[in-house]
C-alpha cells in the first residue's frame, strides 16, 4: 500500500510548534546557542545535568510547580515539586558523600518505576558520580555482569530484588561495598541499609561541585547478541541534546504534562523519562504499572497528558485489542504522540490518526547516540513508515563501505549504512573497559550505526533493518522491516517477525512468524492467504515463502521483536544473551 503523507495545517496546532521552519532552523543552529538557554553551574563551575533538570527550576518561579507525579500500581499517588526533588536529591548526594562515593564512581539502581530511582539518579549526578540503571526484570547473571563490568560501588534496590537476585552475588562482587534498600525502615545488617533512614539523617542542602561537561554522568548497558554487555559512557554535556530534542521533537511548552512509558532500566526511560522533561520544567508522569490498555487510557484522560512518548509494541497491543480510545475517553488535551523502540509501521501511524485523533510521530536513535537523532517534527508532514529528518545540529548520511573506508551516497533512495558525523553532545564517549570495540564503530570520520536505511529526495530517512538482519535471497537484499510492514496490512495479522532461513538454492528464504488478531484461527488456509497477500504487496521474490503462527513473539521490554532469537530457535543455535527478553525475570 502507498501511504500518503499526513500534512499539517496551522488550524491543527493547539500551540505553535517550537520548530516551524526546518531549513531555517538547521541553517542557523548552533550547540553554543542551546548552551546559552541553560544556566550552567553558578560561578561558571561547569555543566551538571541535575542542576539543569532540577536546581535551576527550584531556584526560580517553578520552585513550587509539580515536577513529577508518581502513580503507584495500587492507586497511590506521590507528587514532587521541583523544590521537593531538589531537597530529596540533595539528601541522596549527601548519603553518597557519607559512604565516600566520589566523582566517577558508579552507583547502580535495580528497581522499577519508583520515586527513589529518580531521586537516586539526580543525587548521583549532583555528586558527580555515575548513574547506572539496571532493568528490574533482569535475573542474577545479567545483574552480576553489569555490576562487575561497571565496578559498582553502591547499589540501590528493593528488599525483594535483593533477596531474589543479589544476595547470592555478594561474594562475587567484592567491590560492591554498600546496598541501600528503598522499602525498609531500619537497617537489616551492617551492609544492608535502609535508604529512608539514611535520607532522613542527612541535610537537605548540597552544593554541586565543579562539573566538567565531559565528566562521565550515565553508564547505559546494551546487550549484544552474544557475550558480555557493552557499557556506553555518556557525559554531562549530553544535557544539551536532551534539552534540544525536548524543545524541537517533544515540542515542550510551559504547562505541558508529559508521559514517557519507557522503563528507566533503558536509555529512553532516563533521557526522556526523566532528564528532558525536567530540563524543560514540565510535569512528568511516572506510572509504576506495566502495560494495561484501560489503565493507560485512564492516565491519558485523568492526568490531562499533552505529550505522550511510547513504543510501537504498546501501540500494536492497543490496535490488537481493538481499542478506540477517542470514543471512550476524553483525550482532548493530547496534542502530540511520539514513538520509539523500533520502526513504526505505517498502519500504526494511520491507526493513531483514526483512534487517537493524531498521527504518531516516529523517531530514531540508539543507546550510543544518547538522544534522538532523526524525527518526525510537529510542524512537518508525517510520512508513514519514515523515521523522519535529522535533527538540527545532526549530520546524518547514507554511506557505502568501500575498501575499508566509507563513501557518502549522494543519490536519493539508495540503501546503505546509516551514519552520523561525530560531535553531537550526547554521543557516547566510549565503551567502558573496551576502547577497541569503541573505535571499531567509527570509520572515515563517521559513526556507523549498524542500521541500514535509505534517504529520499526530501531528506526523510527510511529504515531498512539492522545490518546483521538483512536477508540475502536469490540475489535480492531484503529488509525484514519492509516485509513485516506489508504483513501488518493483512486484516488477520497483529504482529510479525521476519528472518532469513538458509536454503541451498536461493541462499536464504524469507520466513515470517505471525501473531494473529482476536477472532482469527491459525490454519493452512490462512497461511496461504497471508502469503498471497504479501506477494501482491511485495512481489514473489521478497514475500515470505514460509509462515509460522506464534502468538508470543519474543520481544525486549523496550518493544523490539528479537529477530535473532527467532532465528536461533529456528536453526537450533545458542540463544545468546536473553536477559533483555520480555518476561525473562
Amino acid at each position: 500500500m502507498d501511504w500518503k503523507p499526513i500534512k499539517k495545517s496551522f488550524q491543527q496546532w493547539v500551540v505553535q510548534p517550537n520548530l516551524l521552519d526546518y531549513d531555517q532552523t538547521c541553517a542557523t543552529f548552533s550547540w553554543e546557542a542551546i548552551r546559552q538557554e541553560l544556566d550552567g553551574l553558578p560561578g561558571g563551575r561547569g555543566l551538571n545535568i541535575a542542576h539543569e533538570a532540577v536546581d535551576r527550576h527550584a531556584a526560580g518561579p517553578r520552585r513550587d510547580q509539580l515536577a513529577l507525579r508518581w502513580l503507584g500500581r495500587d492507586g497511590a499517588v506521590r507528587d514532587f515539586t521541583y523544590v521537593d526533588l531538589q531537597e530529596q536529591s540533595n539528601r541522596f548526594a549527601n548519603v553518597l558523600r557519607r559512604f565516600g562515593i566520589g566523582q566517577g564512581e558508579r552507583v547502580f539502581v535495580l528497581a522499577g518505576r519508583i520515586p527513589e530511582l529518580y531521586i537516586a539518579a539526580l543525587g548521583t549526578l549532583k555528586n558527580t558520580s555515575v548513574f547506572c540503571p539496571l532493568f528490574s526484570a533482569f535475573g542474577p547473571e545479567p545483574i552480576y555482569q553489569r555490576l562487575h563490568l561497571g565496578d559498582g560501588k553502591l547499589l540501590v534496590t528493593t528488599r525483594r530484588q535483593y533477596n531474589q537476585k543479589v544476595a547470592n552475588l555478594r561474594s562475587r562482587l567484592p567491590q560492591l561495598r554498600h546496598v541501600l534498600l528503598t522499602d525498609v525502615e531500619d537497617d537489616l545488617s551492617d551492609n544492608l541499609l535502609s535508604l529512608p533512614k539514611l535520607l532522613a539523617a542527612v541535610s537537605p542542602d548540597f552544593t554541586i561541585p565543579p562539573t566538567d561537561p565531559e565528566d562521565m554522568a550515565v553508564l547505559h548497558f546494551t546487550s549484544g547478541t552474544t557475550g558480555m554487555p557493552k557499557g556506553a559512557i555518556h557525559v554531562h554535556q549530553a544535557i544539551l541534546t536532551h534539552y534540544m530534542t525536548g524543545k524541537y521533537v517533544m515540542d515542550f511548552h510551559p504547562g505541558d504534562v508529559f508521559w514517557c512509558t519507557a522503563d528507566p532500566g533503558w536509555v529512553t526511560g532516563i533521557s526522556y523519562g526523566m532528564i528532558a522533561p525536567l530540563a524543560h520544567g514540565v510535569v512528568n508522569i511516572i506510572d509504576e504499572a506495566d502495560f494495561d490498555a484501560e489503565r493507560w487510557c485512564h492516565i491519558l484522560q485523568e492526568q490531562k497528558v499533552t505529550v505522550w512518548y511510547t513504543a510501537p509494541t504498546a501501540i500494536r497491543r492497543l490496535m490488537r485489542l481493538g481499542v478506540e480510545p477517542r470514543k471512550e475517553y476524553d483525550l482532548s488535551h493530547l496534542r502530540l504522540i511520539h514513538s520509539v523502540g523500533e520502526p513504526l509501521n505505517p498502519e500504526a501511524v494511520a491507526w493513531g490518526l483514526q483512534a487517537l485523533g493524531l498521527p504518531i510521530h516516529d523517531n530514531w536513535w540508539q543507546t550510543e547516540t544518547g538522544g534522538i537523532m532523526i524525527a518526525n517534527f510537529a510542524a512537518m508532514e508525517v510520512r508513514p513508515g519514515s523515521m523522519g529528518r535529522s535533527l538540527p545540529g545532526i549530520e546524518a548520511a547514507i554511506v557505502h563501505r568501500v575498501n575499508g573506508s566509507v563513501e557518502v551516497v549522494e543519490e536519493p533512495c539508495v540503501e546503505g549504512d546509516l551514519a552520523l558525523k561525530p560531535g553531537w553532545p550526547s554521543m557516547f564517549r566510549g565503551y567502558l573497559h573496551d576502547e577497541e570495540r569503541y573505535h571499531k564503530a567509527f570509520k572515515s570520520g563517521w559513526y556507523i550505526t549498524g542500521d541500514l536505511a535509505r534517504r529520499d529526495a526530501d531528506g526523510y530517512f527510511w529504515f531498512i533493518g539492522r545490518a546483521d538482519d538483512i536477508i540475502k535471497t536469490s540475489g535480492h537484499m531484503v529488509g525484514p522491516f519492509e516485509v513485516e510492514s506489508a504483513l501488518l496490512g493483512h486484516p488477520a495479522v497483529a504482529e510479525a517477525g521476519v528472518i532469513g532461513k538458509p536454503d541451498p538454492l536461493i541462499g536464504e528464504l524469507v520466513k515470517a512468524f505471525v501473531s494473529l488478531k482476536p477472532g482469527f484461527e491459525p490454519n493452512e488456509d490462512l497461511k496461504l492467504d497471508i502469503i498471497g497477500f504479501a506477494r501482491t504487496k511485495l512481489g514473489s521474490a521478497v514475500a515470505p515463502k514460509e509462515i509460522e503462527f506464534n502468538q508470543n513473539l519474543p520481544k525486549t521490554r523496550s518493544g523490539k521483536i528479537m529477530r535473532r532469537l527467532l532465528k536461533a530457535r529456528e536453526l537450533g543455535l545458542p540463544e545468546g544473551d536473553i536477559s533483555t527478553l520480555e518476561g525473562s525475570e
